[in-house]
C-alpha cells in the first residue's frame, strides 16, 4: 500500500454497503437461526439507541432468533417475541460469531453457549429493538433495492434529475444499498464520468449503468464483500472483492483498460475515483 492510500485510510472510513451487509446476513442465517438469546453483555451502551439498556436486555433474554432480513444497509433479526433487533453497522461495526467478547460493545450469548459480538471501535453503530422495523423513519424513506427493479424503472428514476450521477445513485432515497465504493466501480464499468448529470445520460447509458450496478454488486457478494477498512465477514476473515476493484482507492495507478492514470476528486464529500480516458 502506497503512502497516499495510508493517508486516505486515516481520513475516512468506507461504510459497509449492500454486498457486505448481505454477506453478513447470509452467514448469520447459517449459524444463529433457531437459537435462543440467553444473555446480553453490554460493554458500552452508546451503540444502543432504543430502548434503555435495561429494557434492551429484558426484551432479548430468552427469545429465539427466527429470521434474518436485510433492507438497504440495515440488518434485521426477527424474534419469537414479535419484536425485531435491528443493527446498522455504520462505519466501523462488525458482527463476529463465535466471538470472544474482548472487543465487543455488546455481546449476545446464545443457547449454543457461543457469543455473537458486535464490535465498533468508533461507536457509530446503532442497535434497536422495535415493534415494527418497517416503521423506522429511515426505512420508510429508502428507495427500492437494485435487484427489485428493472431497467425501465431505473430509467424512470433518473429522468429529469439534474443531479450528478454518482451522487444520485448513492442517494438512499433513490435506490438503496449503493455507497461510495460500488458507485465508483459501477460507473467505471459503464464508462460514465461521475460528474455527468443524470438527465444528460442516454437511455443506452442508463441501461448499461443499471446492468453494471447489478453485476458489480453480485460479484461483490460472490466474493464476500470488500475489506478496505473495518469490514470483515462473520468469521472475522476479510472479504475478497477488494482485489477485483478497478478504480476505487487506485489514484495514480494505471487503468486496467487503457493504462491512463486513475484520478481522484471529491464529489458529494466522498473520494471519487475514475479513469479520465475511459469515462466520458
Amino acid at each position: 500500500m502506497n503512502q497516499k492510500r495510508k493517508l486516505n485510510k486515516l481520513n475516512y472510513y468506507n461504510m459497509p454497503e449492500l454486498p457486505e451487509v448481505e454477506t453478513i446476513k447470509r452467514e448469520l442465517e447459517k449459524v444463529i437461526i433457531g437459537k435462543r438469546v440467553t444473555d446480553v453483555i453490554i460493554n458500552n451502551a452508546k451503540v444502543i439507541r432504543e430502548p434503555k439498556k435495561e429494557k434492551f436486555v429484558a426484551d432479548l433474554k430468552n427469545v429465539v432468533i427466527k429470521k434474518m432480513i436485510r433492507r438497504g444497509k440495515l440488518l434485521i433479526f426477527e424474534l419469537s417475541s414479535g419484536k425485531s433487533l435491528t443493527i446498522h453497522l455504520k462505519m466501523t461495526g462488525q458482527l463476529i460469531y463465535p466471538g470472544d467478547g474482548r472487543l465487543s460493545r455488546v455481546s449476545f450469548e446464545l443457547s449454543d453457549g457461543k457469543l455473537l459480538d458486535f464490535n465498533d471501535n468508533r461507536l457509530f453503530g446503532e442497535l434497536r429493538i422495535v415493534d415494527d422495523w418497517q416503521k423506522l423513519k429511515f426505512i420508510k424513506e429508502l428507495g427500492p433495492e437494485p435487484f427489485d427493479i428493472d431497467a425501465e424503472k431505473f430509467k424512470e428514476m433518473l429522468a429529469n434529475k439534474k443531479t450528478k450521477i454518482k451522487v444520485l445513485i448513492m442517494d438512499q432515497k433513490i435506490i438503496s444499498g449503493i455507497g461510495n465504493l460500488y458507485a465508483n466501480e459501477a460507473l467505471f464499468r459503464a464508462r460514465i464520468y461521475p460528474e455527468r448529470l443524470a438527465n444528460h445520460l442516454s437511455d443506452k447509458e442508463k441501461e448499461l449503468l443499471f446492468k453494471e450496478i447489478k453485476n458489480t454488486l453480485s460479484e461483490a457478494i460472490q466474493y464476500k464483500g470488500s475489506s478496505v477498512d473495518q469490514y470483515v465477514q462473520v468469521s472475522g476473515k476479510p472479504g475478497e472483492y477488494a482485489r477485483y476493484h478497478k478504480v476505487y482507492d487506485r489514484e495514480g495507478e494505471s487503468c486496467f483498460r487503457c493504462k491512463e492514470k486513475i484520478k481522484r476528486i471529491s464529489l458529494g464529500g466522498r473520494g471519487t475515483y475514475f479513469c479520465p480516458s475511459c469515462q466520458k
